[in-house]
């Protein structure tokens, strides 16, 4: 059977030249870069040679890049250690409610510790309004968190234009990168950052390491503590496979990314219009244009993502749903709700995400084949029996 991963949003497979470059520093530069003899040295030295890397990719100071476990420490070191580090200037955060839940589960946590959040929301193609966020800050705002692009709906926000009104407020800003980092130019002084969150395991390096890049001044509690690694702003014994294997893939990222972006939006574009043309009762989620170049999201009503999902897995088609189906209380997508999505649409909704190996073949094989899953599903919906017959559900 033919198997398409279409679900490069959730992880990326490690390019096999990352891996190479890993793989001595695994057996044969294995040293503690703490340590001081030589063999720490020499893993200090590549650790080192990947900060420049990464820094410079993003156009930041090596100095201003603190290497992490990945994306979902590096957004909630950022919120905690914001908070707390400046909790005598202010106890007020502004963020989006369609963040991810590494943004938004901290934020609630310091809601109990006594934090004030504003939860922006979003139009209909979920973008944030800058004058909302202009209209949200007051004196005690100390931090303004807002994602650089959806990882659900793919909307890219106006960054650039938000980072200006909290630097003329002398508000931090910070953007969860995790999306965009090696997928779409991002420099820090052209979007105005004070702080960018990212992950390897998002751009065909490995799981396990991060970044947060923090500009030069800028004071951050500790999230963790029990070593002096990091000039003392993350304790712990450096991964440094991961960390090479980092800065490996942001290399190819940067010799690669712009033939990506033009590769991926062509595919796109003709998923989101092979579906929208073929499949009645569907519509595309997320901006029509300002979406990142590899993101598909589609709500098809009178059918539910995880059968769809489940369906398309059995045809060798990996994808993923916008409703919580492992979860308990199968909640829908805060993202998709936010943008003004009833339940049933919620949960009728799917996510193609696309990678660097896919083809044009597997857009036509996706296109060949969910149609059919549709059509059979629906054959078991009341609902869509209904609305055959009388033409009378909205």
């Amino acid at each position: 059977m033919k198997r398409i991963y279409l679900d490069y949003a959730a992880t990326t497979p490690v390019d096999v030249r990352v891996v190479k470059a890993m793989l001595p520093h695994f057996t044969e530069i294995y040293g503690n870069p703490s340590s001081l003899h030589a063999f720490g040295q020499e893993a200090k030295h590549v650790v080192e040679e990947s900060r420049h890397t990464v820094a410079s990719f993003i156009g930041a100071k090596p100095e201003e890049i603190i290497f992490t476990s990945g994306g979902t420490e590096s957004n909630n070191f950022t919120i905690g250690g914001i908070a707390h580090a400046r909790s005598d200037k202010g106890n007020h955060i502004i963020t989006s409610r369609i963040e991810h839940h590494a943004i938004l589960e901290p934020c609630h946590f310091l809601e109990k510790e006594g934090f004030q959040v504003t939860y922006l929301p979003v139009d209909k193609y979920g973008l944030v309004d800058p004058g909302d966020v202009r209209k949200a800050i007051n004196a005690k705002t100390i931090l303004i968190s807002i994602m650089h692009a959806n990882n659900e709906i793919g909307t890219i926000q106006p960054i650039a234009e938000i980072g200006s009104i909290a630097r003329e407020n002398g508000v931090y800003f910070h953007t969860d990168a995790v999306q965009t980092f090696g997928h779409l130019p991002v420099d820090v002084d052209e979007l105005n950052l004070d702080l960018l969150s990212a992950s390897g395991h998002k751009l065909y390096g490995p799981k396990g390491v991060g970044i947060i890049y923090a500009r030069k001044g800028i004071r951050m509690s500790p999230f963790m503590q029990g070593g002096g690694q990091e000039k003392g702003r993350r304790a712990s014994t450096h991964n440094v496979p991961g960390i090479v294997g980092l800065g490996k893939a942001v290399d190819l990222a940067k010799e690669e990314m712009g033939q990506e972006i033009e590769h991926l939006t062509v595919l796109r574009d003709r998923l989101i219009q092979g579906i929208l043309n073929a499949i009645e009762y569907s519509s595309l989620n997320g901006h029509p244009t300002k979406r990142l170049p590899n993101n598909v999201n589609v709500s098809i009503a009178y059918v539910e993502g995880e059968s769809m999902l489940l369906n398309l897995d059995m045809e060798g088609i990996a994808c993923s749903t916008g409703s919580a189906c492992s979860s308990a209380s199968l909640e829908p997508s805060h993202v998709l709700t936010a943008i003004g999505l009833p339940h049933e649409l919620a949960h009728g909704s799917l996510r193609f995400s696309l990678g660097r190996p896919t083809t044009s073949d597997d857009i036509n094989y996706v296109l060949s084949v969910l149609p059919g899953i549709v059509g059979k599903l629906r054959a078991m919906s009341p609902l869509y029996k209904k609305e055959v017959k009388y033409g009378s559900v909205q």
